[in-house]
């Protein structure tokens, strides 16, 4: 199987990209009547219930090596070519993960036919809300938004789908692009980044991070959006996409 792009960017992943428990109590609502779950583009585990039967679905190698279910059977595949019989599966989940396939439509076909009652998505439709971090990286905007599919195209290869709000708080613990909202020194971190997949597709942001680090440290940063430490959450845009 060809190397997936987090056969290198994901060696420490789940140093950073920690079930988060906001995430994991919306999810958990969209799964509680599911017993047979099939997560897709699985990664390190993160937000598997341990008490129904899951499998897990991962292409890449560097990410099997850091699971730590050994409850739950792990198959080296892709979305877009499950190795499962119709209607096997209650529930596909796939969190944060279809941005990354080849082909997302097919990939979502292969979920559907799997799973007879539900698919669950956490996805991305853009910044809904203005993020700080554009400012010093204005790329990651136009970078992003470009891989993630709209609520509207989800729903022309899903059929109609229900899309609810995931408020990001602001110590959450799974590490993706905004998990850091109120925690600007954390993208001056090699190791934070190197969990954030966005990075490994924005280019020359020594610049913008020089800059962060010195508005930080005169306290600029402070004086710009020193109000949004007094918020608990925002909404960034994720939201969890189910097709039932």
């Amino acid at each position: 199987m060809a190397a997936t792009l987090y056969d290198s960017i994901g060696k420490q992943y789940r140093n950073y990209r920690r079930p988060d428990p906001g995430i994991a109590a919306v999810l958990a609502r969209e799964l509680a009547d599911a017993r047979a779950i099939v997560n897709l583009g699985a990664g390190a585990g993160s937000y598997e219930p341990p008490d129904r039967r899951v499998i897990a679905v991962e292409p890449s190698w560097v990410m099997i090596a850091q699971r730590h279910q050994p409850k739950v059977p792990i198959v080296q595949a892709r979305a877009e070519a499950l190795p499962f019989q119709q209607d096997t599966f209650d529930c596909a989940m796939a969190l944060l993960t279809i941005h990354h396939w080849s082909d997302i439509a097919r990939g979502l076909r292969e979920a559907l036919r799997v799973a007879k009652r539900k698919v669950v998505l956490l996805t991305w439709i853009g910044f809904v809300t203005h993020f700080w971090l554009l400012d010093y990286l204005p790329q990651i905007k136009s970078i992003d938004e470009s891989m993630f599919p709209s609520i509207e195209q989800l729903s022309s290869w899903m059929g109609p789908v229900r899309a609810v709000t995931v408020p990001i708080a602001h110590d959450c613990t799974d590490g993706f692009l905004c998990a850091y909202w109120r925690r600007p020194e954390a993208y001056l971190d090699e190791g934070v980044r190197s969990a954030i997949s966005t990075f490994s597709r924005v280019h020359q942001v020594e610049e913008g991070l020089a800059r962060l680090k010195a508005d930080l440290s005169s306290g600029l940063w402070h004086a710009r959006y020193g109000d949004i430490l007094e918020k608990n959450e925002i909404d960034f845009g994720y939201r969890m996409v189910v097709s039932e």
